[in-house]
């Protein structure tokens, strides 16, 4: 019995979690003072949050342009979406969440499926891995 990694389903993944990161966590994060924990606007742990996800939202993505369809327009919506999330962390002015977060949001999902809708419309196949 062979295993196989379904990239597609890794990356929703990835961005859902990214996503109830997202809603939940200035939730949580107010209530850490009370138990004296201070990590409102660390930079690290964004950082590392973003890092993450860009590389396993780009890994999937390129596992279909380069198994599948050879088109890099999912990767490049992906890449500013990811840019402009990462803009969001270090450019702080009015408006700047709606100025980045959701044109961000909009574009990593729009890559993601792009993506998708390549992959099924693929003729052809390079691996064993492919479902169509």
């Amino acid at each position: 019995m062979s295993f196989k990694i379904n990239w597609e389903a890794l990356g929703i993944g990835a961005s859902l979690a990214c996503a109830i990161h997202c809603a939940v966590l200035p939730l949580f994060m107010s209530s850490l003072p009370l138990f004296g924990v201070n990590i409102i606007e660390n930079i690290l742990v964004e950082v590392l949050l973003l890092g993450t996800a860009f590389v396993i939202g780009f890994t999937t993505l390129w596992h279909g342009f380069k198994k599948h369809h050879h088109k890099v327009t999912s990767l490049l919506l992906f890449s500013i979406g990811m840019l402009f999330f990462a803009l969001n962390q270090f450019v702080h002015f009015p408006y700047s969440t709606f100025l980045f977060v959701i044109p961000a949001v909009v574009l990593v999902i729009a890559a993601h499926f792009l993506n998708h809708r390549y992959c099924v419309q693929a003729k052809h196949c390079h691996k064993d891995d492919c479902s169509h």
